[in-house]
């Protein structure tokens, strides 16, 4: 190895510590080095298996309850399975009704009137939820709890976002939050996003929506920042009336550690 080869290593190395992208991996060959496609192929390994392993509902719901924001009400949406969620958005976008234990469902839940509606929703990286799902949540109360009131909380499966929109509409919330599994990389396979609808209702376009992205700590949005954002665009619409495109966060200026997305989001 020449002393180029050596330094070029050190350069990307140093690099490679600041950040979960691969950059300068090198070649042998016409190649990538062995152990750079072996741990490439074990990162795609684990983007599928957060896509496809079940969320734990039992274990999510036993968390949630711990928090004292109430027994969580369970909702399925119309995908009958993993393979026709993943085929079919839109019926990911509707609730189902397929069995769910007595009191259970869409039908369930009730006009609350309360400030704050949450849904935990696996998305397409149910380890997502596992992993961040309920301290995102017990963040959330502890920024917000002191301001507002909260419906009691909801954990949707085979979900995408707009099944919150029934769900916000049926507790009659001011302000959904949905809390949802992000679509898995080849970098970060538990990232989980808050989307915000202001005055959810069955309909709402993507554009009225805000999103807090990248939410997977230490690498990624760590609780109490996203919590403290999220409080921002809650305080945001509720003056301006509207979330989404001409909703902007005003939290102040974010670290450079803090990876934070604020868009409407296609989901």
């Amino acid at each position: 190895m020449t002393t180029n080869d050596i330094a070029a290593q050190a350069f990307w190395a140093e690099l490679r510590r600041t950040t979960q992208a691969r950059i300068g991996l090198g070649r042998t060959g016409d190649a990538l080095p062995t152990a750079d496609v072996l741990e490439l192929r074990a990162a795609h390994a684990a983007a599928r298996d957060a896509v496809h392993n079940p969320l734990d509902v039992d274990a999510l719901a036993a968390q949630v309850k711990a928090l004292g924001l109430g027994d969580p009400v369970r909702v399925r949406s119309s995908a009958g399975n993993r393979s026709e969620y993943l085929r079919r958005p839109d019926l990911g976008r509707v609730p189902g009704k397929s069995e769910l234990p007595a009191g259970q469902g869409i039908s369930a839940l009730h006009h609350t009137g309360a400030d704050i509606g949450v849904v935990l929703a696996d998305g397409l990286s149910p380890r997502a939820l596992t992993d961040h799902g309920a301290p995102m949540l017990a963040a959330l109360f502890e920024a917000l709890g002191d301001r507002f009131t909260f419906a009691p909380p909801v954990i949707a499966t085979q979900s995408r976002v707009a099944l919150g929109d029934h769900i916000g509409s049926a507790q009659g919330v001011t302000t959904l939050l949905v809390l949802i599994g992000e679509r898995p990389g080849l970098s970060v396979a538990d990232s989980l996003g808050i989307y915000l609808t202001h005055l959810p209702s069955p309909g709402r376009a993507d554009s009225e929506r805000n999103c807090i992205s990248n939410i997977h700590p230490p690498e990624g949005l760590g609780y109490t920042r996203a919590a403290q954002v999220t409080a921002g665009l809650i305080e945001g619409a509720r003056r301006l009336g509207r979330s989404g495109v001409d909703l902007k966060d005003t939290s102040g200026s974010l670290s450079p550690a803090d990876t934070l997305i604020l868009e409407a989001e296609s989901a």
